[in-house]
C-alpha cells in the first residue's frame, strides 16, 4: 500500500473539508444535482472517448497503484541471484522448485518457465521483452483515461456552472428560485476542480511514476532471467542489475 499517496489525498480533501466546516454550514456544499452533472457527466464522457474495458481497466490499475503492494525490486533481484547461483551449480531444471515462490508475479513465473525449458537466451529476452512493452503501453493508456478524465471534470462544472446561470436567469422574478440556482452554479464548478484537480490528475500522475518503475524493474528482471539461462556468474549478474537500478535499490550480495 502506498502510504504516501493515500495521506496526501486524505490530507488534501480532509484540509477543504476543513475549511467548509469553519466557514459554517456545510450542508451547503452539498448538492445532488451538481453531483449528477459533474461525477455522472465525467463518467459519461470518459465512457465516449475510450472503450468501457479501458476504462475501467484504468481505475483497476488507479486503485492497485493506491492500494497494492509495492513491488520489492531488491528482494526480488536478490532471489534472481540465488537463482542464478543454483542454475550454475545444479543446472536449470533445478529451479522448478522454485516456482513457487514467484508465482504472485506473473512476468517472474514466465521468466522462470522459459528458463527451465530451456528456451535460447536470446528468446527469453524477446518474449520477455514484448510481455514488458505491452504491459508499459497498457499503463500509459491508463494514465491517458485519468488525465483526459482530469480534464473532463472541470468542464463538466462549467456546464452546471451555465445551468445554474440559465435557471437563476429564468427565475429572477422569483427571489426563492434564484439561491438553489446560484448554487448549483457554484457548487459545480467547486465539484469539478476538486474531482479533476486533487484527484484525478494526481493518480495520472502516480500511475505514470508507477509504471516507470515498474519498467525498470521489468527490464532487470529480464536482463537477469536471460543470465541465468547463460549460467552466467552471479557476481557478473550483480554488476549488471545494479547498473540499471537506482542506487536505493542496488543490492550487495556479492561484495
Amino acid at each position: 500500500m502506498d502510504n504516501a499517496a493515500i495521506i496526501g489525498l486524505i490530507a488534501g480533501l480532509g484540509l477543504v473539508a476543513l475549511a467548509i466546516g469553519l466557514g459554517g454550514d456545510a450542508g451547503a456544499f452539498f448538492n445532488f444535482r451538481a453531483l449528477l452533472i459533474v461525477f455522472g457527466g465525467t463518467i459519461a464522457v470518459t465512457l465516449i472517448s475510450f472503450r468501457s474495458s479501458e476504462t475501467w481497466e484504468a481505475m483497476m490499475a488507479a486503485g492497485r497503484t493506491l492500494i497494492g503492494e509495492p513491488l520489492n525490486a531488491r528482494a526480488t533481484v536478490e532471489k534472481l541471484l540465488q537463482y542464478a547461483e543454483i542454475a550454475r551449480k545444479d543446472g536449470v531444471h533445478s529451479l522448478e522448485r522454485k516456482l513457487k515462490e514467484v508465482r504472485s508475479s506473473l512476468f517472474l513465473t514466465r521468466a522462470l518457465n522459459l528458463i527451465i525449458e530451456g528456451a535460447a537466451p536470446e528468446e527469453i529476452e524477446r518474449l520477455l521483452e514484448a510481455e514488458r512493452a505491452v504491459m508499459r503501453d497498457r499503463a500509459t493508456k491508463s494514465s491517458a483515461i485519468l488525465r483526459r478524465a482530469s480534464e473532463i471534470a472541470p468542464a463538466m462544472g462549467l456546464i452546471g456552472t451555465l445551468v445554474g446561470l440559465v435557471q437563476m436567469l429564468a427565475d429572477l422574478d422569483d427571489p426563492a428560485k434564484i439561491g438553489p440556482a446560484m448554487a448549483i452554479a457554484l457548487i459545480t464548478t467547486f465539484y469539478g476542480a476538486i474531482l479533476g484537480n486533487m484527484i484525478l490528475a494526481p493518480l495520472a500522475a502516480k500511475l505514470d511514476h508507477t509504471a516507470q518503475e515498474r519498467n525498470i524493474h521489468l527490464a532487470v528482471f529480464a536482463a537477469s532471467a536471460a543470465a541465468i539461462s547463460r549460467k552466467e556468474n552471479p557476481r557478473r549478474l550483480q554488476t549488471l542489475v545494479n547498473a540499471m537500478l537506482p542506487p536505493a535499490e542496488q543490492v550487495n550480495v556479492y561484495s
